[in-house]
């Protein structure tokens, strides 16, 4: 795309082209150069010096006893002729001219991007969610859409949060390192960051908005997913849970509450509130997460790493199979203990290659865990049940879901629930915490592609 200053500078240089003259040759003058017009007057040789040596080669160059001047080009201390054709002094005063231009749109890209940006950028549209901590709210950025983000409908989703809520649950570390981590996170199946802010009581998260509402909301209107739709759903996430590894992230929090479904039916992994950067040989004894999904190392407080990824990946693999978690009882305490000693129950119904994932998955031992040896999430890739997945098409987003939710446009909630949507939009007052010291270097805006492309 070429911006209107590059326009003009091209108009700039056609306009000083056309002013540049050649001036045609006398008729009573040569119409070749002469050699001292161009490089100045010879300089005579000593004609007295003796002959070469006879033994010389016929073919040895002359040798050059004087020189006064380089023969690269046009000696600086002659002047040029007014017979060249070009005036070089024009040139290279437009060249200036252009790289001045070119200087001052740099700045004031630069002057953009790093504006302020505050909740009064936005408007508020809708609530779309709502947690321990805050709301989440439909946005529309006011203005030209500038400063890091390149959108032109500037729809966002912002999530709200509190900081003495925060700070009196003891998770500032936890709010800290979501940022943290969705500021260094890339990936087509990873919800974007694009601006994150604070005032005086809350801190504010820009992300892209996606339209397609959550993996439950889906779930939950169709009861459970066939396996082939299952498996395209379960091979995004693995592709995004394997690159947070890689990058020495551990979510700890997958569950369909927190996988979104964007316009083209792709799913997105959002809400890292609980997550962690983790070494390969570490592991945290946080306790932390929904239930449900949590593996049992974290019930047993014995430590946990990455694997505890894996073993919820399969629980939402089972979920989205039989239309419910394989542990449920209405008592947390009987639940722990159901998701620390029972086996779980695998329908008849299932291909044997899907009960041989979901076992691999929902190993008790994270040692044992499929994904827990050096290979990590490629030991999932390569099991039997995603064969017909060609993963590097699918990372390239190039394989079509075969369901796409119903969206009328880039602000449609329509697949979020009215529970949600029909909420008032107000995002009220909070009290301002007595120590302001908690969330310095909070802020982010996220970079703009054109600048860094440079």
């Amino acid at each position: 795309m070429v911006s209107t200053s590059q326009k003009s500078l091209h108009s700039l240089l056609a306009t000083n082209l056309k002013k540049l003259t050649i001036t045609p040759p006398s008729s009573s003058s040569s119409p070749d150069f002469e050699f001292s017009d161009v490089f100045g007057p010879l300089t005579p040789h000593n004609t007295n010096q003796s002959s070469p040596s006879t033994s010389a080669f016929l073919g040895d160059p002359q040798v050059i006893h004087n020189r006064s001047h380089s023969f690269v080009g046009p000696s600086p201390r002659y002047t040029l002729s007014s017979s060249l054709p070009l005036q070089i002094e024009e040139l290279i005063e437009l060249e200036n001219e252009i790289e001045n231009e070119n200087e001052n749109e740099r700045e004031e890209e630069i002057e953009k991007s790093e504006r302020k940006i505050g909740p009064g950028d936005f408007e508020i549209l809708r609530v779309v969610g709502q947690g321990a901590f805050g709301k989440v709210f439909q946005v529309r950025k006011k203005g030209d859409g500038g400063g890091g983000c390149d959108d032109e409908d500037g729809i966002y989703a912002m999530k709200v949060m509190r900081k003495q809520t925060i700070i009196k649950k003891n998770h500032v570390d936890y709010m800290k390192a979501e940022r943290d981590i969705l500021t260094k996170v890339l990936h087509p199946f990873i919800v974007l960051l694009r601006y994150s802010f604070q005032t005086k009581s809350k801190l504010y998260l820009i992300l892209d908005f996606i339209n397609g509402g959550h993996l439950f909301f889906h779930l939950y209107r169709q009861g459970l997913f066939s396996e082939d739709q299952a498996r395209f759903y379960t091979a995004e996430i693995v592709s995004a849970v394997s690159h947070l590894h890689k990058c020495g992230i551990v979510h700890r929090d997958l569950k369909p509450e927190n996988i979104l479904m964007d316009v083209d039916g792709h799913v997105m992994l959002t809400d890292f509130g609980l997550a962690k950067e983790i070494d390969e040989s570490s592991r945290s004894n946080s306790m932390c997460g929904t239930t449900e999904y949590m593996a049992p190392e974290i019930l047993l407080s014995k430590g946990h790493n990455k694997d505890a990824d894996w073993w919820s990946v399969g629980i939402l693999l089972y979920e989205m199979l039989t239309g419910q978690p394989p542990y449920t009882h209405a008592s947390r305490q009987k639940l722990q203990q159901r998701i620390i000693n029972e086996k779980v129950k695998l329908p008849p119904y299932l291909t044997s290659e899907a009960h041989s994932l979901i076992k691999g998955l929902l190993q008790k031992d994270p040692s044992k865990r499929l994904g827990s040896g050096p290979s990590g999430g490629d030991d999932i890739k390569h099991h039997k049940w995603f064969r017909s997945i060609n993963w590097k098409k699918l990372e390239a987003r190039e394989l079509q879901p075969k369901f796409k939710p119903d969206v009328s446009g880039k602000d449609c909630t329509a697949n979020f629930d009215r529970c949600w949507t029909t909420m008032p939009l107000d995002d009220s007052p909070a009290p301002t915490p007595t120590a302001g010291e908690h969330f310095q270097g909070y802020s982010y805006v996220a970079p703009n592609p054109w600048l860094s492309s440079e």
